[in-house]
């Protein structure tokens, strides 16, 4: 039972707008692209998510870690682990992995904690100096988070011209035709 409801969660966050790599073929290790929330000072930015499946799943948790560097009072900066209550402490097997990309990270990056950091860095300048922590978390993203997020916009924008190219050759074709 417990496998029927991991493929199913993984292929649903497959078949969502989530960019999903399997690492493995049993699809219980992948990495996820995951936009950083509209209003939040890491918007834009577009983070690599790592995600492992434990044998006990949707019993037990997921993994969830940042492969993309990100500065935030409950995210360890050198490792990527992520300190979040639902997925730590009160996971239920009535969640899906769909849950942790479009309502657990994207609540994370908009309300960090810092009581309860892995970051004391970040939770301290986010208490005493909010100004600054947010200067230093875009920064972070510019520097981090948005080459691959300009990576995929120039990817687009070659498969747009490509396509008008092939378009023009077409057209010009079509004028030797007549």
């Amino acid at each position: 039972m417990q496998q029927k409801r991991k493929e199913k969660d993984v292929l649903k966050l497959m078949l969502s707008d989530y960019k999903v790599e399997a690492l493995n073929e049993a699809h219980t290790e992948f990495l996820v692209d995951f936009y950083a929330p509209r209003e939040s000072v890491y918007e834009g930015g577009l983070f690599k998510v790592h995600v492992e499946l434990p044998d006990q799943y949707p019993i037990k948790s997921p993994s969830i870690g940042f492969m993309t560097k990100i500065f935030h009072p409950n995210i360890d900066l050198q490792s990527g682990t992520v300190c979040l209550d639902v997925i730590n402490q009160t996971w239920s097997p009535m969640f899906d992995l769909k849950n942790v990309f479009d309502v657990f990270l994207p609540q994370l990056l908009l309300y960090p904690n810092p009581h309860h950091p892995l970051n004391s860095l970040a939770a301290s300048m986010l208490l005493k100096k909010p100004e600054e922590y947010a200067r230093h978390v875009r920064e972070m993203v510019a520097k981090h988070a948005r080459p691959a997020l300009q990576e995929a916009e120039e990817t687009i924008s070659d498969i747009s011209r490509e396509g008008l190219s092939d378009l023009s050759a077409t057209s010009d074709l079509d004028e030797d035709l007549l």
